[in-house]
């Protein structure tokens, strides 16, 4: 059993969002699901005098809290939501794999460094279920595991963290970079380094919204093994992360069928070949999801075949959805030059439109989102600021320790 549990119902919308808080922060939970849970409902009404208030989440301890926004869910688990300083050398926003080998890079110069993350340490790749092909690792290795060593290792050198805490907007005064966060407290520094990612897209059809958490997921570790034993699963989406996902869900289920827009699947030839040689795998392309439906929970999926205009009905247990990214980049509106999509246009040195304000990872136009090209940029990136601390005399010259 986990050490936290969470007691719901798939209707309710601040379930959902306490589960993907908890997922984010890699925090292992057990869900309950009260709606006909006689013993369940009991329980969250003796803790909270009678009334029946969802999500009620129970620690180890016995300890709980009652439909907590995200702040007060962040320090209840110990998170460090407020730094200790006002001012740093450079601060990143962004604690996925380019925010985080920033960081760390910046630590061994002597750079002082914060990180501020909207969500959990360590990005999509942290909740990723398997990563494969990152070098050093020849049998693989979760992305969690590898994430989790990547903080630590921020944390031996010193650096300052704040998970769970978004920024507001960024702006620019007499050669600093102020920060301010959407809990109103403001940073200073003399560059900040952007890596804030990406996000999962959506379809933006009819149903999705009212069933995401019901039944319509994006993450696959997060809520995957709700549905260990179902019958089927639909993944949509044909690229690498949805056959990746697949394949991980298929430990959960008889089936798995993926449903790919195109008339061919884009995931590399090695996972093509993987999930066509599964029996577990039902592959439909030229295929394009048209309605969810359901009623508190996902109980359909409506799907036309593009080429013939025929639709089927399925009903799976959960759908997945995997079908791109979406650059988290809202704060950045009008303040630096983004592309068409939203990703942050740079030159070559990684340098926004914005003086003194840098990018790096998925959320950077040009950018091939990637964990290995991510963690990379993220140490050229602090390259480029370091050079640029120089320029305005504040470290000292001397070589990058290798």
């Amino acid at each position: 059993m986990a050490a936290v549990t969470v007691y719901g119902a798939p209707w309710c919308p601040d379930c959902r969002r306490s589960k993907q808080f908890l997922g984010e922060q890699r925090v292992p939970f057990d869900w309950v699901n009260i709606d006909g849970d006689e013993a369940a409902q009991a329980l969250v009404k003796e803790k909270n005098g009678g009334r029946q208030i969802i999500p009620t989440i129970v620690f180890e301890d016995g300890s709980y809290v009652a439909e907590p926004t995200n702040a007060e869910l962040a320090r209840k688990l110990g998170l460090t939501l407020r730094a200790e300083r006002s001012y740093y050398d450079v601060i990143v926003v962004g604690g996925g794999p380019a925010g985080l080998t920033a960081s760390i890079y910046a630590a061994r110069e002597g750079i002082d460094c914060l990180v501020i993350e909207k969500s959990g340490l360590g990005g999509n790749a942290g909740v990723t279920e398997r990563i494969d092909n990152y070098p050093g690792f020849p049998d693989g290795i979760g992305g969690g595991e590898l994430m989790d060593r990547v903080v630590e290792q921020a944390k031996r050198y010193g650096v300052t963290l704040l998970p769970a805490v978004g920024v507001a907007s960024l702006a620019t005064h007499e050669g600093y970079v102020d920060v301010r966060t959407e809990s109103g407290d403001e940073y200073c520094s003399r560059a900040v380094i952007v890596a804030t990612g990406s996000t999962y897209r959506r379809l933006n059809v009819p149903g999705e919204d009212d069933l995401i958490g019901a039944g319509i997921h994006f993450c696959a570790t997060c809520d995957g093994p709700f549905y260990r034993g179902s019958k089927e699963l639909l993944v949509i989406g044909g690229g690498n992360s949805g056959v990746e996902e697949g394949l991980f869900l298929s430990q959960f289920t008889d089936k798995v069928t993926l449903l790919e827009y195109n008339p061919e699947l884009r995931a590399s030839a090695l996972l093509q070949e993987k999930i066509r040689s599964d029996p577990k795998f039902d592959i439909r392309t030229n295929t394009q999801v048209v309605e969810f439906k359901g009623e508190g929970k996902l109980e359909a999926v409506v799907a036309k075949d593009r080429e013939s205009g025929e639709t089927v009905e399925l009903s799976p247990a959960a759908a997945f959805v995997f079908i791109g990214l979406t650059p988290n980049t809202g704060f950045l509106q009008g303040k630096v030059e983004l592309d068409e999509v939203g990703f942050i246009k740079t030159d070559d040195t990684f340098a926004t439109s914005l003086p003194g304000v840098f990018a790096a990872g998925d959320a950077r136009a040009g950018s091939t989102k990637q964990l290995a090209s991510a963690i990379g940029e993220g140490v050229t990136a602090l390259l480029m600021v370091r050079q640029h601390l120089r320029r305005l005399g504040d470290v000292a010259e001397r070589s990058m320790a290798s």
